[in-house]
């Protein structure tokens, strides 16, 4: 899979008339209406992927609330304080199985992201700015 420049113009052009082809903002959400919160040029990045990988992506976590992640992190949850989530940069994708972890892995790469963590469960990606560069496991 390579980037598709038209892939990611198409892009664009839905996220600045506010529609989205693959996502809802309100699957961002941490309590209802809060995926407003989510920056623009990381749902651009997000959106490319999706279209390359063309599996659905299933977002299990994307803006959070400082409440929410401190709980999080009080029950267990791999989450940092300084969250990427917090910033409306990041988004965890639910993925159980290898096949489609190497897609979506190979599809945010395409689109950009730098920064991916990997679990059992989900993919974590972000496009925090203030962050290095780094690929992970949970």
């Amino acid at each position: 899979m390579k980037f598709n420049l038209m892939t990611w113009t198409n892009s664009i052009k839905k996220l600045e008339s506010n529609k989205m082809k693959y996502f809802k903002l309100e699957e961002f959400d941490d309590d209802p209406g809060t995926g407003k919160n989510m920056k623009k040029d990381f749902l651009i990045r997000l959106e490319a992927a999706r279209e390359e990988a063309q599996i659905p992506f299933i977002i299990l976590s994307g803006w959070r609330s400082r409440e929410t992640n401190e709980r999080l992190i009080k029950e267990g949850y791999k989450a940092a304080k300084n969250s990427s989530h917090l910033a409306g940069v990041a988004a965890d994708i639910k993925c159980t199985n290898s096949a489609d972890r190497e897609i979506i892995v190979r599809s945010l790469i395409n689109a950009g992201f730098s920064r991916i963590g990997i679990a059992d469960s989900y993919i974590h990606c972000d496009s925090d700015i203030t962050k290095n560069s780094a690929l992970w496991l949970y």
